[in-house]
């Protein structure tokens, strides 16, 4: 059955051949950034949490040590350009959605909740191949532009994926509960207005904290949108659900700590300011975060 080992042996393999570039650019601490990159996808589950956390520090320290550097850029050769482009970068979305209808109904080719990621990365090779038989690029053409890319993200790169591990700890460690407990005694019973603010400027501020609403989700509807505004108000859960993820989408606008949404559009663009994606958004993000807010109160039962 073709699941997460598949798309790990996949992502491993690409950031090895980055690893190997890097290396033979002589820039010693990118090749060791993306070899630990290559060695979680390759080697994660036998070397356990404890060889996990070791590889992440050692992420941290290489990302920290100051010494990762961009490649040298050279012209790149002229290339066809046009509508023909665009239609090679649909196969990855269109391979990702018919993909993930038509997988479900092989469950014994396909693990069924993995089947969106085994299409896109279905996707990634399908368009990939269209790109080397378009363009006839030199062999590690692709790789050497996805390295570039990966070394102006940085440290960035894996900070989606820490925030949303830093969510599951926080879950775990009852933060949620501990919360809820605050928020309890704080907000008078009966105060659907005062729960509803709670609840959503919480999402909010636990997405600009962690990065990730995801990881801001079970924080919040462990301490308010579940025993409040669910089971004390009668809110429908679907409702609740959907709109404090959209108030933490609103924190997401805000923070750096949503690096792959603010920060890496920022060094892609070469903006002379690291925050300039954040400081345009956020008159957007206020009002919409007001809206939300009272889109919630809105819907829930009164009375």
């Amino acid at each position: 059955m073709i699941g997460l080992g598949a798309i790990y042996v996949v992502a491993g393999t690409t950031f090895t051949i980055f690893a190997g570039l890097s290396l033979a650019d002589r820039r010693f601490a990118n090749a060791l950034f993306h070899a630990l990159i290559a060695a979680s996808f390759l080697a994660g589950d036998a070397i356990g949490d404890i060889g996990n956390g070791v590889l992440v520090l050692a992420l941290i320290a290489t990302a920290a040590s100051g010494r990762m550097r961009r490649a040298d850029r050279t012209p790149s050769p002229e290339r066809p350009r046009g509508a023909m482009l665009f239609a090679v970068a649909l196969i990855i979305p269109a391979t990702a959605l018919a993909g993930t209808f038509a997988f479900k109904a092989f469950p014994a080719l396909v693990d069924p909740k993995q089947a969106t990621l085994v299409a896109l990365a279905l996707g990634v090779l399908l368009a990939l191949a269209a790109c080397y038989a378009w363009l006839r690029p030199a062999p590690l053409a692709p790789f050497r532009a996805g390295a570039r890319v990966m070394d102006d993200i940085g440290w960035a790169a894996v900070l989606p994926q820490m925030l949303a591990s830093l969510g599951a700890v926080f879950a775990a460690a009852g933060v949620g509960e501990a919360v809820g407990g605050i928020v309890g005694a704080a907000i008078p019973e009966g105060n659907v207005l005062g729960a509803v603010v709670v609840y959503a400027l919480g999402m909010a501020a636990f997405t600009m904290v962690m990065g990730n609403a995801f990881a801001a989700f079970p924080v919040m509807a462990a301490a308010v949108g579940i025993p409040l505004l669910i089971q004390g108000y009668g809110g429908d859960p679907a409702r609740v659900a959907a709109i404090g993820m959209l108030a933490g989408f609103c924190g997401t606008l805000m923070t750096p700590m949503a690096a792959n949404f603010n920060l890496v559009p920022a060094a892609l663009l070469d903006l002379k300011n690291p925050n300039g994606v954040i400081r345009a958004q956020v008159p957007t993000a206020l009002p919409l975060l007001l809206f939300n807010v009272a889109l919630l109160y809105a819907v829930m039962p009164h009375g």
